[in-house]
């Protein structure tokens, strides 16, 4: 019996690997934004050079915002290059700006940024930034991996640990999906994230501080 494992194991492993692949796609979601009805999207689009682009983009009555990662996978891990995060709040505008150099092994900000927070933060390998660590969450629920992860993103360094809540349901474009619901909860902030077998993107996430729902996403459509 035990000659035979390595040839039962290899495509399962093969068929994981290949199941889990990066692909480029464009999630569109329903979404509350400061508590005022919002439209979202999600995208991830091959670049140059093996890099991705990963953004986040909100727009409602009182303004938009714009997160964007530039990053490479090595490893299997995806390793973060560049971030931008762009708020338009009525008549205050900010904007923040990542850039992180493996080559030196740190990472800086630039932009509205306060004098303590640009950096120079030493990067560890497995290091992620706060949007990665969504598309993150979807690779390792479907893997059964721990959901531990350290988040170097303006101008700090901590560790984000999110715990299996169970199942649960969604609605995915009219039909209810079984999904898995992991969280975290940190002094007065907490992010809860639905992911779905098969799907390339969380099907909901919502973002709550001092108990109030800050942001909510939910599934629309995927492509």
């Amino acid at each position: 019996m035990k000659a035979l494992r390595p040839f039962v194991l290899l495509p399962l492993l093969l068929a994981t690997a290949q199941a889990w692949a990066v692909k480029p796609f464009v999630a569109d979601y329903d979404a509350s934004w400061k508590g005022v009805p919002a439209t979202a999207r999600i995208s991830l689009q091959q670049a140059d050079g093996g890099r991705w682009n990963y953004e986040l983009s909100v727009q409602n009555a009182v303004g938009s915002a714009r997160q964007a990662t530039v990053f490479d996978e090595v490893g299997g891990s995806f390793r973060p290059l560049f971030g931008s995060d762009t708020a338009q709040l009525l008549f205050k505008k900010s904007q923040k700006d990542a850039r992180y150099d493996w080559a030196q092994r740190e990472a800086r900000w630039s932009g509205d940024v306060k004098p303590d927070r640009a950096g120079p933060i030493k990067l560890q390998d497995g290091d992620l930034d706060g949007m990665l660590v969504n598309l993150a969450i979807v690779r390792d629920v479907a893997a059964g991996k721990p959901l531990s992860y350290r988040v170097v993103d303006n101008g700090t360094a901590h560790v984000q640990t999110y715990q299996n809540l169970g199942k649960d349901t969604v609605t995915v474009a009219g039909q209810a999906r079984t999904a898995t619901k992991v969280g975290r909860t940190s002094d007065d902030k907490q992010v809860l994230v639905w992911v779905v077998d098969g799907l390339p993107t969380p099907a909901r996430i919502l973002q709550r501080k001092n108990g109030q729902d800050e942001l909510e996403l939910t599934l629309k459509s995927v492509r």
